[in-house]
């Protein structure tokens, strides 16, 4: 497939990914991969295409900023899959792709004529990632909304205070771990293929990615038949390492070692602790947690979360104050870090704002070549592409 930018060569340029992915988790890895280089084509539904264009509120400028946030760097092509000439030019994308990405619900590719065993011998070097909620066998009817794996995972066990019903954590977590796993999947396959000229099938599903992304808990599970609960903000392993009160709001206080817990003491005035028993050892402040707890906690209400913030810092105590998102982003500014980039684009009022790609690569860094396309935004040019007609009609 030809592409219309001109930009640096990414890490990925010459790679072309028919992204047939919606919502997140796909959406996620197709954009990572699309900010290294990779040229995306984004295959969507007549009139409603990805179902987040439409998950709103917030919106920018009347768009979504769901969709927006996993979508750049791409084109989008409407096309009808139980159309006979549309479904020909999906085959003929996903023919000449190096990477096909898919979310369907398992089964639905096979029953459309593009499932990875049909495709395969028209492009035996395709890397075919399907991305699923419960796995292709027993839970192949079950919906994968990451509310729901959060549950059923196990995530929503450990998360929020003792005793209570569960929390999900307050973002779409399981599906972005997921696209991560996908994407390393997908690069492993690449490289494979780079030595042997043979594509694979990547399978990558929200459970099994949740209970690899639940590590420390889901080790306790597996290797000590512990099954964690809900601690708040506690740690089951470390201490102090939770939130703690301070004079004006709360501190997030994070003691790794005795090294650390000796410079805590010293700096709340408190430096006999390290001598006493019950907290010599992160072993021991772990068994004697509220009182440990509770002889800090007069000290540390002394002083404001900042001044704690800075005194601490600067002996080496890991500690920080909860932010919300906009001094979150502000911190990370503070600090040096590219956090946001501005994309322009001719066909809109205003520049689109969006979150930076967090990989940093020194000789070839992500590119910011396009702002998320509109539905079917390049329908006919891709299909010039292809060497076939296009289809207004079918475009919204």
């Amino acid at each position: 497939m030809s592409s219309q930018f001109s930009y640096p060569k990414g890490a990925l340029d010459g790679i072309v990914v028919a992204d047939f992915g919606r919502v997140l988790a796909a959406p996620y890895l197709t954009m990572l991969l699309a900010d290294l280089g990779a040229e995306v084509i984004k295959i969507e539904r007549p009139d409603i295409g990805d179902e987040t264009r439409a998950w709103g509120p917030p919106y920018a400028d009347g768009e979504a900023t769901y969709f927006l946030g996993v979508n750049r760097n791409k084109r989008s092509v409407v096309l009808d899959l139980t159309d006979e000439c549309d479904h020909e030019a999906a085959r003929e994308i996903a023919g000449r792709a190096d990477v096909l990405v898919e979310n369907f619900r398992p089964g639905t590719m096979e029953r459309l004529g593009l499932g990875y065993e049909t495709l395969r011998e028209r492009n035996p070097g395709l890397v075919y990632c399907s991305v699923t909620g419960f796995g292709t066998e027993g839970g192949a009817a079950l919906p994968g909304y990451d509310l729901l794996v959060q549950a059923m995972g196990g995530l929503m066990s450990v998360t929020g205070e003792p005793g209570g019903s569960g929390t999900k954590a307050g973002v779409a977590l399981v599906d972005v771990i997921t696209g991560l796993h996908a994407g390393m999947g997908v690069l492993a396959a690449l490289r494979h293929r780079d030595r042997t000229g043979e594509g694979q099938r990547v399978e990558v599903s929200l459970m099994t990615s949740l209970l690899s992304a639940l590590s420390n808990q889901a080790s306790a599970y597996v290797a000590a038949g512990v099954v964690p609960q809900a601690m708040g903000n506690r740690h089951p392993s470390i201490a102090p390492y939770e939130v703690v009160e301070t004079a004006d709001r709360p501190l997030a206080l994070a003691v790794g070692n005795d090294r650390q817990f000796a410079a805590l003491c010293g700096q709340v005035g408190l430096p006999e602790l390290t001598h006493d028993a019950r907290f010599a050892t992160n072993f021991s402040r772990v068994a004697h947690r509220e009182e440990l707890l509770a002889t800090l906690d007069g000290p540390l209400r002394t002083r404001p979360a900042d001044v704690w913030f800075e005194t601490l810092t600067a002996v080496g105590v890991p500690c920080g104050p909860i932010n919300d998102l906009a001094a979150a982003f502000d911190l990370a500014e503070r600090l040096g870090l590219k956090t946001r980039v501005r994309i322009d684009d001719p066909d809109r009022d205003a520049p689109v704002e969006q979150v930076a790609n967090p990989i940093r690569l020194s000789a070839t860094p992500a590119v910011y070549r396009s702002a998320p396309p509109r539905l079917g935004q390049h329908t006919d040019e891709v299909r010039a592409d292809l060497g076939g007609e296009s289809t207004p009609a079918s475009v919204s």
